[in-house]
């Protein structure tokens, strides 16, 4: 019995003992779990997402009030903002390329700082002047005979399209170049990080427009200004304390090397001591005409030798981007913002004119949200099973096969198609026909009226508010179509075709990201938000020569060309990538 005992003793002090290890280690390990969690909170990543997060909603916030804005100054008419839309597309395409020079020739802290400070404040500045013309028209009206109006209109246009080149800058820094540097050019954390900033991108893309949309419906466009200032001042702070931890804590940030335009300046200053009588090494005969070429430079007037340092700079970028091994994939990406097949204001206005109500396209746009979510997802987990470049092949297929339903909405039941802006000839009976199906139209139909405070969500960039003009001039309001079946095919496969598309886009970009070299990151992605930016021009005047409703399927038709000369420009950048790869193993 003793003997029991003991060992029943025994037995219950070792189960006694293997309890305590068990509450300790569960202990430990709740202590390490809010640690960790700290830990990461502080770290770069999480700055850089919350950054990243504030930067992207004011972006998207001004971007849906300055269009709302301008048709509120100019008595409900899109002049302004079609205005505002080409200077933006244009400002872009034409300084692209020296963005992306001044972003590799400084510092990182320096442009992120001087980016975020220009963009901010330019918002600033341009809410302040909204304010006062909006409360103070009528007397600015009377004001030399209605010239300070226009003096007005001129510095917001000015003022947003700086704010917009600052963000570009600023997308290109963080983007293109800060998170590859964090992520220790580790290729997994890489894509990590590009989905994470891409899924807080989309959610923002949705609830921002819809935020300031309810502050001006519910208050005025006055409170509306105020709001986004308010924000650009708070969100200026934090970032700026963020963006500057995060160079900090990582050391790699400041590391940065020369590029080619330093080495030429170090050069013409060893050839200016050299001048003055001091030795240096003699000059390799390659290099002589360089330094007259520089003698020549110098000859110039100041103002002629800037603009010809501009252009060659431009120049030089533009080659750049073509020699890069990418610049296939890069010009892939482009071609897919030729597109009409977007949650912009031309689908938009197309879906009204087919009968869709606002709450159900408000609803459209959130299932495509949730869509483009599955998009990111689908890329990480491709890339880690079948590798980048077979990522790109597969999210290019999925994202043409459900075009394809878009193809099919075209000729399907319901469709408004007229097929006369391909067949200007026709027999006079068939002529008279189509003026009198034309003129009985005409009795039935009446301007569409949109209201300032519809929550219209721009896609891709501004300037899709100005093919709201064209789109929505001479619209039936309140006619519904035959048939359903086109419009619900159309939006399935928009809908659908977004996870392809985002997809495909995160595998460009990191495409882009892994085999640029840092000496020119930013020179490179500047001139590729150019060629997007180009594309984007083309879609615009692609939606101005066929403006009416029954010439979308047209413009569909265009687009899904477009897009499939885009992945092919992909799909045959891969065959050579892995053709190179075979070659070398």
């Amino acid at each position: 019995m003793s003997q029991r005992a003991e060992y029943s003793q025994c037995g219950g002090v070792v189960v006694e003992l293997e309890s305590d290890n068990i509450r300790n280690a569960r202990a430990q390990k709740n202590r390490s779990i809010p640690g960790s969690a700290l830990i990461y909170l502080k770290g770069p990543k999480f700055l850089i997402y919350v950054s990243g997060a504030l930067s992207m909603w004011g972006d998207r916030m001004w971007h849906f009030a300055i269009s709302v804005f301008l048709i509120e100054l100019y008595g409900r008419s899109l002049l302004l903002t079609a205005v505002f839309g080409l200077v933006v597309a244009g400002s872009v395409l034409l300084l692209g390329a020296l963005i992306g020079d001044w972003v590799d020739r400084n510092p990182r802290n320096k442009v992120a700082h001087a980016s975020l400070f220009i963009q901010n404040i330019s918002v600033t500045l341009c809410s302040i002047v909204l304010m006062l013309v909006f409360s103070y028209k009528q007397r600015i009206e009377q004001i030399w005979d209605g010239w300070l109006t226009v003096v007005c209109y001129t510095v917001v246009i000015v003022l947003a399209d700086v704010a917009n080149l600052a963000s570009t800058a600023l997308t290109i820094a963080i983007q293109r170049d800060w998170i590859i540097v964090i992520t220790g050019y580790n290729r997994g954390h890489l894509a990590g990080m590009n989905a994470t900033m891409r899924r807080i991108d989309q959610v923002t893309n949705i609830l921002a427009p819809l935020a300031v949309g309810q502050v001006m419906t519910l208050a005025s466009n006055v409170v509306g200004c105020g709001f986004i200032l308010g924000w650009n001042l708070v969100s200026l702070i934090v970032e700026f304390f963020f963006l500057s931890r995060v160079y900090r804590i990582v050391p790699a940030l400041s590391l940065k090397p020369p590029t080619a335009e330093v080495d030429q300046a170090n050069l013409q200053g060893k050839h200016r001591r050299g001048s003055q009588g001091q030795v240096v090494q003699p000059l390799a005969e390659g290099n002589s005409n360089t330094s007259l070429h520089l003698k020549e430079i110098t000859n110039l007037p100041l103002c002629f030798r800037r603009f010809r340092w501009l252009v060659s700079t431009c120049k030089d970028g533009w080659m750049s981007y073509y020699q890069q091994p990418v610049f296939l994939a890069g010009m892939g990406l482009a071609f897919l913002y030729t597109t009409v097949l977007g949650f912009d204001c031309i689908t938009t206005g197309y879906a009204y004119t087919q009968g869709i109500s606002g709450s159900l396209l408000s609803l459209l746009m959130g299932v495509s949200a949730i869509t483009g979510l599955m998009g990111t997802v689908m890329f990480t987990r491709l890339r880690k099973t079948y590798g980048l470049i077979n990522t790109g092949i597969i999210s290019s297929c999925l994202h043409l096969g459900c075009l394809l339903i878009c193809v099919c909405s075209v000729f399907a039941p319901g469709s408004p198609m007229d097929l006369s802006l391909l067949m200007p000839y026709f027999t006079s009976n068939s002529s008279s026909e189509f003026e009198g199906l034309a003129s009985q139209r005409q009795k039935h139909t009446s301007p569409l009226r949109g209201s300032s405070n519809q929550p219209l969500v721009p896609d891709r960039s501004s300037i899709h508010w100005t093919n709201n003009t064209v789109l929505f001039d001479n619209v039936p309001s309140g006619s519904t179509p035959e048939s359903y079946i086109s419009i619900i095919l159309l939006f399935m496969g928009v809908i659908t075709a977004r996870i392809g598309l985002w997809s495909f886009d995160l595998t460009v970009t990191q495409l882009l990201q892994e085999n640029i070299g840092e000496t020119e990151r930013g020179v490179v992605n500047g001139v590729q938000s150019s060629m997007n930016y180009l594309m984007d021009l083309l879609h615009f005047i692609m939606v101005i020569s066929a403006p009416q409703p029954q010439h979308f399927g047209i413009l569909v038709l265009i687009s899904v060309l477009f897009i499939t000369t885009g992945h092919t420009m992909y799909f045959l950048y891969a065959h050579r990538a892995k053709r190179k790869r075979q070659l070398d193993t």
